[in-house]
């Protein structure tokens, strides 16, 4: 597939990296893909193995997961000599992630198993600015093959997660883990690359599990990169109303305040500008939804993987 890459922030210079725009031309129908049936079943494909199967509750508030352990990464296996030399080559973060996110997008790009479709993606480095820091326990206290996933910060609590590895977290002590754990320390362990699924409305970990369980294993946690689908411009413009009413109600207090000699309003009125450009940032972080082709065979298919891939799973749908 054909690949064009463009640095975030867009048409911008003098600031931080924040990432890479990739615009790819094909496939139509990636091999790693989600595909749904009625009754809000859905299947994560890979090639023809079931990953994942999924089915949200009626209440729209969570969504039950089973995974099937046949889950491979579409990246080629990183060598720990290349680790270190990406380190040693990029002493300032911005251009160490930025180096990561070209490496990633180019094995993205020449894999025969990755979630790639045509379509414009971003890979940005760090979590979203919605991720919230009790959910970095999950992945390690709380992640059986088959669970629920509470939506919108819902409850229990420990069910909410931003992560979700799609096969189990390898043991500290297995030799992988051990070296990516020395990696951890030395300062030189490469990105875990997530990918955003809007239905589990969280991120999956399509390549990096041995790195993800290094970190915890040390109490920390790992880098991130995150692949998800280019929010359309309509989107971001909605979402960015409410903060725009709000500044201008704000902005015309202030002003008045100067007008009337307050000597602190233009500072105000400052401080008003940065609060409104990093909330625009935030709403303009937002993704589309990830794109998800009709399941052949319909909900009677889903029906047969389930049973098939996950036997005895009986989700409570209904609530």
């Amino acid at each position: 597939m054909a690949m064009h890459r463009t640095a975030l922030p867009r048409s911008a210079s003098g600031v931080r990296w924040d990432g890479l725009a990739l615009r790819v031309d094909g496939p139509s129908r990636p091999p790693l893909r989600a595909e749904v049936a009625d009754g809000r079943r859905l299947v994560l494909l890979q090639g023809d193995e079931v990953v994942l199967l999924a089915r949200q509750r009626v209440t729209h508030r969570g969504v039950h997961y089973a995974r099937t352990g046949r889950y491979v990464s579409p990246v080629p296996a990183l060598r720990a000599d290349m680790a270190r030399r990406y380190r040693e080559a990029c002493t300032d973060d911005d251009a160490w992630s930025a180096r990561w996110a070209h490496h990633f997008a180019t094995a993205l790009r020449e894999s025969g198993n990755g979630p790639l479709h045509e379509g414009n993606w971003q890979l940005r480095p760090g979590m979203s600015p919605y991720a919230v820091d009790a959910y970095w326990e999950t992945p390690a206290r709380h992640d059986p093959d088959r669970g629920h996933i509470a939506w919108f910060s819902g409850s229990p609590a420990h069910d909410s997660r931003d992560i979700l590895p799609l096969r189990p977290l390898s043991a500290p002590d297995t030799p992988r883990v051990k070296a990516c754990r020395r990696q951890y320390r030395e300062g030189v362990l490469p990105p875990v690359v997530l990918w955003g699924i809007s239905a589990l409305d969280t991120w999956v970990v399509l390549d990096g599990h041995d790195r993800l369980a290094a970190a915890l294993a040390e109490d920390g946690r790992p880098p991130v990169l995150r692949l998800d689908r280019e929010g359309l411009p309509e989107w971001h413009t909605a979402l960015a109303q409410p903060d725009l009413r709000a500044y201008e109600e704000r902005l015309a207090h202030l002003q008045r305040q100067r007008n009337a000699g307050d000597p602190l309003a233009p500072n105000k009125i400052a401080n008003e500008g940065r609060r409104l450009a990093q909330k625009l940032e935030r709403a303009g972080s937002g993704s589309s939804p990830t794109r998800g082709w009709p399941l052949a065979g319909g909900a009677a298919a889903w029906d047969a993987l389930a049973r098939q891939h996950a036997p005895g799973w009986l989700p409570d749908t209904d609530v």
